[in-house]
């Protein structure tokens, strides 16, 4: 296995309660349906389709869980990136639908966890916090949507003194808490995921990127041993989609890291988030921040920076923790990685066609653990000849970005400055 197709050093990687590997593929297999990717969306979508009574095969370049699906925050937060954009497209009548599926996620991760047992550290509990007075105003706003459409489960807002109260921090003037959204370790999802998928009869394949696809009624999947013949095909590998260029040029690439401290005492953890919230911030240049299962801070956030080194990733990221908590100011940072997600021009994902029988989606900008799996049920309504849904994305173009699959790096590190200055206003 080469070094690429191991996974990063990360407190997830570290913490991974699934070791097993999945043999490549070697010779000619069929299928009903090939997916190409082994993260959340693939995956799901192969659960969806396997509980359908389907034969599935996925095949992935590298292993289960290798790409943002196993590196990001473990947030689990309600919503899908573009929304006003969706509804403003589709007119009235689409408010009910788009405030169905930003929930979706999570009742199929929930419903997923308790049916397969998986153990992710599924907690429930969220705080979007304000910085300014506009985010305040912002968070009033959700909160009035959150009413208005009855929501299940408790959510407030949160007062300057409550915030600090709550999580320990003088940084944030309100916040909404959403005990509807929640963390987990997002590693562990997917190859628990992964597991129910092989035990619905799912054929898995790791280290086995894809080189082309090779169109017709039936499609062939080709790697470097072996071939998929199958009905239809799903892209899902996201920002981490290699081989097909049209894709890579409909989204920026945005860099996004995460360090993970020493386990904290019960004082700190006291101090700083006795309640167990994920927390996250409103900028676009954001920053989020949670507790692990055994206690530590992992503090996460968008950085001006393109690389892999963790001393940097520390460098980038420890001033911006202790300036949240300064009360950690010298403790021990045990874990710093990183990993890309998929941002398109106009925030809305993008699910569409590259044939008739070869589909795609894409661009979760950043909401990825909720709203693949969202996408991974939407997919397979869409091969069972379903479209309602598929279609709320797929009626939307996507923009292209002339460029972004080379100068991509160039283009965000722009967009950082602009967004930069944004955030400060």
């Amino acid at each position: 296995m080469t070094s690429a197709q191991q996974y990063p050093a990360s407190y997830y990687a570290a913490t991974a309660n699934d070791r097993r590997e999945h043999a490549p593929l070697r010779g000619t297999v069929s299928a009903d349906v090939c997916v190409i990717g082994a993260g959340y969306t693939g995956i799901s979508t192969a659960i969806c389709l396997a509980e359908r009574g389907y034969e599935v095969c996925v095949v992935e370049a590298n292993r289960v869980g290798w790409g943002a699906s196993g590196r990001n925050g473990g947030q689990m937060i309600a919503g899908i990136s573009g929304e006003q954009r969706i509804a403003k497209y589709h007119g009235s009548g689409i408010e009910k639908l788009l405030w169905e599926m930003r929930w979706t996620g999570h009742r199929i991760i929930r419903e997923r966890v308790a049916k397969y047992s998986i153990e992710c550290d599924l907690k429930s509990g969220y705080l979007d916090v304000a910085i300014k007075a506009r985010h305040v105003r912002d968070l009033e706003a959700d909160f009035r949507r959150l009413a208005e459409y009855g929501c299940k489960d408790e959510f407030r807002l949160l007062s300057r003194d409550e915030t600090r109260a709550m999580i320990g921090s003088e940084s944030y003037c309100g916040a909404l808490l959403i005990m509807g959204n929640g963390h987990l370790h997002p590693l562990n999802l997917c190859l628990g995921e992964a597991r129910a998928a092989v035990s619905l009869g799912v054929k898995l394949y790791e280290r086995s990127a894809v080189e082309s696809i090779g169109n017709g009624s039936t499609a062939s999947v080709v790697t470097a041993e072996g071939r998929v013949n199958a009905k239809f095909v799903v892209l899902a590998g996201n920002a981490y989609q290699q081989f097909n260029r049209k894709l890579r040029s409909q989204f920026f690439p945005v860099r996004s890291y995460i360090i993970a401290t020493e386990p904290l005492t019960a004082a700190e953890v006291a101090a700083v988030n006795p309640r167990d919230l994920a927390v996250c911030n409103p900028n676009f240049i954001l920053e989020y921040f949670r507790l692990s299962a055994d206690k530590r801070l992992l503090f996460g956030g968008r950085c001006n920076y393109f690389g892999e080194d963790p001393d940097e990733i520390r460098k980038q990221l420890r001033p911006r923790m202790q300036r949240v908590y300064p009360q950690l100011t010298g403790i021990g940072i045990d874990f710093a990685w990183g990993g890309t997600i998929a941002v398109p021009l106009n925030r809305v994902p993008q699910l569409g066609r590259l044939a008739p029988n070869v589909l795609y989606a894409q661009g979760y900008s950043g909401h990825g653990v909720n709203v693949t799996h969202l996408v991974g049920e939407i997919l397979a309504d869409a091969i069972s000849g379903t479209l309602e849904r598929f279609d709320v994305f797929a009626k939307i173009r996507p923009v292209r970005i002339p460029g972004a699959s080379i100068f991509g790096n160039q283009m965000v590190s722009l967009g950082l400055l602009y967004y930069g200055l944004k955030d400060r206003l």
